[in-house]
């Protein structure tokens, strides 16, 4: 999921070709802070909904394996930029890049559904503590975010030179990913959920 290029990724590398390192960096301090916003409001609004209307877990798991086959026919149809072609962009204060980097992740349609769609799958209610296990699995893929994001950042330049070299690594890249994200839904769609089990 980290992997796919969405509105973060394309913010954090046009601000890391653009304006240097530094900037990109900046940038990803703004991201993560959206992130821990929508892991807040995501695992305590879980834990009540999971506790007052289990029912509605049969319903988040289907509309997250429906958003993740969208993702994935996103990501194999033709056309589209890529997240690493350099464009021209003016350069912002510390302060404005760390602000735009909030608000790419909190307006980013795949930042938010991904928590309300993709993390649910993984919580048991039956073990308890509902809150604490969203927290838990956002905590982890944050720190895959970061680290994976932190690696875009510090490398844009040399990527953004190879795959305008070599554009099949480009479409192989797509392949793969639109691969995974369409057996993930698949999987999520014909799991059973645990709240419907009981």
């Amino acid at each position: 999921m980290v992997l796919t290029p969405g509105p973060n990724m394309m913010y954090l590398v046009s601000r890391s070709i653009t304006q240097g390192r530094r900037a990109g960096i900046v940038s990803l301090g703004g991201v993560a802070l959206g992130f821990l916003i929508y892991l807040t409001a995501t695992s305590l609004g879980l834990a009540a909904v999971f506790v007052a209307v289990p029912e509605l877990y049969l319903s988040v798991k289907l509309a997250g394996a429906a958003y993740l086959a969208w993702l994935a026919f996103k990501t194999l149809r033709r056309g589209g930029t890529s997240v690493f072609e350099p464009q021209d962009l003016a350069a912002d204060s510390p302060r404005r890049l760390f602000t735009m980097g909030l608000m790419t992740n909190l307006l980013n349609p795949k930042a938010a559904l991904m928590y309300l769609s993709l993390i649910p799958q993984f919580i048991r209610p039956d073990a308890g503590h509902v809150a604490l296990q969203g927290f838990l699995l956002g905590s982890v893929q944050i720190l895959i975010s970061m680290t994976v994001n932190l690696t875009l950042v510090l490398a844009a330049g040399t990527v953004a030179l190879f795959l305008t070299k070599r554009p099949s690594w480009l479409r192989v890249q797509r392949y793969i990913m639109g691969t995974v994200l369409g057996a993930l839904a698949v999987k999520l769609a014909t799991d059973r959920a645990p709240a419907a089990a009981s």
